[in-house]
């Protein structure tokens, strides 16, 4: 899973000492080194990497594969709960020298780096040659991925974290299902209600979500489809009174109407201890459709599934008829801290990251690098996962912007985490609404 948690009372204080033990300008940010083994060949780096449905192993071999090609050495950390593992030592000012640590985890600990401007600009990784091959990283990663704010949180023109394994996500079903009830993927939201109905008398849900953090993409997409770019670009970056336009309204209540189809013991089981209970609703037939991204068959691999079940994706619902439909492009990122000692062997590892031999290890454990050409690679389901933009679905990307630590107030905590209370009816939807409004003025107060 994506998405682990720390209690948010460790991660105040960890974050606190973050912030006390370490400067916005560590002095350290040098020009990117060439690619020879001699210029940084014996250097120790460590790399600090989270464990997801991927596993570990597949990080051990690129490591390896490092190490021959460059004569720099790996020291690496993988662990479920990495923000754990590499808190205490970096409350004492050890820092890792890469990081591979998504944005939206619950920690939040990347963005707490990225508020703390305690992130190295690498930009000129772009301009570095891949170890061992002759194409810049700029030509091997697929366009957009270094254009948005995952990767340039500041909007100041610079990279800061690299793109690393991407997903379509969607919705994901059993497509077996409706195969076997004669029921389409409905194309509109109207048409998304009418299911639900028709399911509801079967005693089938047609919702489910694993946990709240799994809004994200799905928010996001909701938000292209409710209104377009210009749209998205205005709510994430907290315009006032986007939040009450008719494109927000759309929004809101289109989650609001989906908390009402959504199986009800989802909250209960939404949480990094259960939320596999929840996919597994999907498998089972008591919900129909779940958020997702196409980690999903890998982490559910083992789990039992209904006669006949096999993964289908689809984009979100238009919001109306001949409107567009939209998935969202969700993607990891991995960064140097500002306060990591060997900056130049850093950035020369994130730049291996791209090249063909990386790329080829990390998909064979599924995990798929955004570069040109990684799709005609590909086989079984993620043929159908990553073709999904070829079958009329329009690409989003991007994510609410970064702004100054605000005690209390986090882009999930106050978007997503409330899903779960109107599922269970202890909030509805204005009381959701208010405090969308009245954090997203704050958000908008203290912007980078």
């Amino acid at each position: 899973m994506k998405k682990k948690i720390l209690c948010t009372m460790i991660s105040m204080v960890m974050v606190a000492s973050l912030f006390a033990g370490c400067g916005t300008d560590s002095g350290k940010e040098n020009s990117a080194s060439d690619t020879s083994k001699t210029k940084e060949a014996g250097t120790t780096i460590s790399v600090a990497a989270i464990e997801t449905a991927y596993g570990s192993e597949m990080w051990q071999k690129v490591a390896d594969a490092f190490t021959e090609e460059t004569g720099i050495k790996v020291e690496l950390t993988t662990d479920k709960k990495l923000e754990d593992v590499i808190g205490p030592s970096m409350q004492g000012g050890e820092y890792p020298d890469v990081i591979h640590l998504a944005t939206g985890r619950e920690a939040a600990l990347t963005e707490q780096f990225i508020k703390g401007h305690m992130i190295t600009d690498i930009t000129d990784v772009l301009s570095m040659k891949v170890p061992g091959e002759d194409k810049l990283v700029s030509e091997k990663i697929a366009g957009g991925f270094t254009d948005t704010s995952l990767t340039n949180p500041y909007g100041d023109g610079k990279t800061y974290l690299a793109p690393m394994f991407y997903s379509p996500c969607g919705l994901f079903y059993n497509a077996g299902l409706l195969e076997e009830k004669g029921w389409d993927v409905p194309k509109t939201w109207d048409e998304m209600w009418e299911l639900g109905d028709k399911a509801k008398e079967e005693g089938i849900y047609l919702f489910t979500y694993p946990t709240t953090g799994y809004f994200d993409a799905f928010f996001y997409a909701l938000m292209y489809s409710a209104g377009g770019p210009e749209f998205f670009d205005k709510a994430t970056n907290y315009a006032e009174g986007i939040w009450e336009t008719p494109e927000a309204q759309t929004c809101f209540d289109i989650v609001a109407k989906l908390a009402e189809y959504t199986n009800p013991v989802t909250p209960a089981q939404a949480n990094d201890q259960d939320f596999t209970q929840n996919q597994q609703l999907v498998l089972d037939n008591k919900a129909i459709f779940m958020p997702n991204g196409t980690w999903i068959v890998g982490e559910m691999a083992e789990a039992p599934r209904a006669d006949g079940f096999k993964w289908g994706m689809t984009a979100l619902p238009a919001v109306k008829d001949g409107g567009d439909a939209y998935s969202y492009t969700w993607f990891e990122q991995a960064w140097i801290p500002s306060g990591a000692e060997h900056q130049d062997a850093a950035k020369l590892f994130i730049s291996y990251l791209y090249s063909d031999k990386a790329c080829e290890i990390f998909a064979k454990a599924g995990a798929i690098q955004p570069v040109l050409g990684i799709a005609d690679k590909l086989s079984g389901d993620n043929v159908m996962f990553y073709s999904i933009y070829d079958n009329g679905a329009k690409a989003a990307m991007g994510n609410f912007a970064a702004f100054e630590a605000i005690p209390g107030v986090e882009v999930r905590t106050v978007f997503f985490d409330p899903v779960n209370s109107l599922v269970s009816g202890d909030m509805d939807e204005q009381a959701w609404i208010d405090g969308i409004i009245s954090a997203s003025d704050q958000m908008r107060a203290n912007l980078k």
